[in-house]
């Protein structure tokens, strides 16, 4: 042993050693960082709008007058704005509870399937709402929801649960629970692509385990499948609630009307209606920065919350 020589231990590369031997992938992604500088950042010069008085056409950008956190202090004062901010996060987390689940139940009951045929038609006819606009999905509804000759009032009529129809796009009662279906039958399917793919890749064995050991059906959905998938379901609920604040705007604007405006109007339609339509695109800018900053602060939280309970993390 008087002749061995222990090896010299490597000591970790620095930041820009680790660049430099990845130089092929570094320059495939400037093109790539420059589009996003481009259309990402550099367009966030806007948001010096929301501390002026901002007047299209009249001078530039940066000669408007400053009148610092005025409009932030209107816009949180607004009771019409609070009420959007109340719609918008409502619809948002009925849409992302429900669709999860409906989900991931969907992608559960398709995978049992063994018929390829069968399964196929259920995948492609679950998939084809999301390929639809949402004017013809808005189109569709209304037409649903009909009181003369509409699918919904006329089932509900002949299973003798009402005796004249309702007006479900006359009553506020009833819009969240409408947008929360129309989403719900328009993305489900597309939702199930993901959960799908990830079931692919659990072990066969652990199933052919479970058959010798007496597990049915059930017991290798909830103790196999699900728990092989849990990281996914993390990931993307991780990355979804930084949208809470995105209910959405078009099946909210088209199903929308003067009776339902209460509960119908989000922040991306408040937008339009008072920043677009008046003109005042300072107020409007002050709304869509209040999302962006939410929309961070949630993400990095539910991030933080998921690493500490042990489950996958974006970062």
């Amino acid at each position: 042993m008087s002749g061995f020589t222990p090896l010299a231990i490597r000591k970790p590369k620095t930041f820009w050693q680790k660049l430099l031997s990845q130089w092929e992938l570094v320059l495939m992604s400037v093109p790539l960082l420059f589009y996003k500088f481009i259309f990402s950042y550099l367009p966030l010069t806007g948001w010096t709008m929301a501390f002026q008085n901002y007047k299209l056409g009249v001078r530039g950008i940066f000669n408007q007058e400053w009148v610092g956190f005025k409009h932030f202090q209107f816009l949180f004062s607004s009771a019409r704005f609070l009420r959007d901010v109340r719609n918008t996060l409502a619809m948002s987390f009925m849409n992302l509870i429900s669709g999860y689940i409906c989900a991931v139940v969907l992608a559960l009951l398709i995978n049992e399937v063994r018929h390829l045929p069968f399964k196929k038609a259920v995948q492609n006819i679950s998939y084809l709402p999301h390929f639809l606009s949402w004017i013809i999905v808005a189109g569709m509804v209304s037409m649903a929801l009909s009181t003369e000759n509409g699918i919904i009032n006329e089932v509900l009529i002949a299973l003798s649960f009402i005796d004249k129809p309702i007006l479900f796009l006359a009553n506020k009662d009833y819009f969240w629970q409408i947008v929360m279906f129309s989403n719900l039958w328009k993305e489900v399917g597309w939702s199930t692509i993901i959960y799908l793919a990830a079931m692919t890749a659990i072990d066969p064995s652990l199933y052919e385990a479970a058959v010798i050991d007496g597990a049915n059906r059930y017991h290798r959905m909830w103790h196999i499948t699900l728990p092989g998938i849990k990281p996914t379901i993390a990931i993307l609920l991780i990355m979804s609630t930084g949208y809470l604040l995105e209910a959405g705007f078009e099946i909210q604007y088209f199903l929308g009307n003067g009776l339902v405006v209460e509960m119908s109007e989000t922040i991306d339609i408040f937008v339009l209606r008072y920043g677009m339509q008046q003109g005042n695109y300072s107020l409007s800018t002050v709304a869509s920065i209040l999302k962006t900053v939410v929309s961070v602060i949630l993400v990095t939280v539910s991030n933080t919350v998921a690493g500490k309970l042990g489950e996958e993390k974006l970062i």
